[in-house]
C-alpha cells in the first residue's frame, strides 16, 4: 500500500494596508483558503496551487482598488475576444 503524499505547505506573507487586513482575511476564510492574521502581525496565506493564487490576488484587488479602477478592469475583460 502506498502512503499518501501531502502537498508542501507554502505560506506567503501578504503586505497590505492595515485597514484592509481583516476584510481580506475574512474573505479568504469564506473561500476556505488557509490563512492567519493576528494583531501586529502580517497576513499569512497558504498558496499551494494556481487557483488559490488567483483567488488571493482577486480578493486583494477587490478590497484595495478603488471603484473606478475595478470598473475599468471589468470593462476591459468584457471587451476581450473569447478564444476557443
Amino acid at each position: 500500500m502506498e502512503s499518501e503524499r501531502s502537498q508542501p505547505t507554502n505560506y506567503q506573507i501578504i503586505k497590505i494596508d492595515r485597514s484592509n487586513c481583516w476584510s481580506i482575511y475574512r474573505r479568504l476564510q469564506d473561500l476556505s483558503i488557509k490563512c492567519s492574521l493576528s494583531t501586529g502581525k502580517p497576513l499569512k496565506v497558504e498558496v499551494n496551487d494556481p487557483q488559490t493564487a488567483v483567488q488571493v490576488w482577486s480578493v486583494i484587488k477587490q478590497v484595495s482598488s478603488d471603484r473606478s479602477e475595478l470598473i475599468d478592469w471589468l470593462e476591459d475583460c468584457w471587451r476581450k475576444p473569447i478564444r476557443n
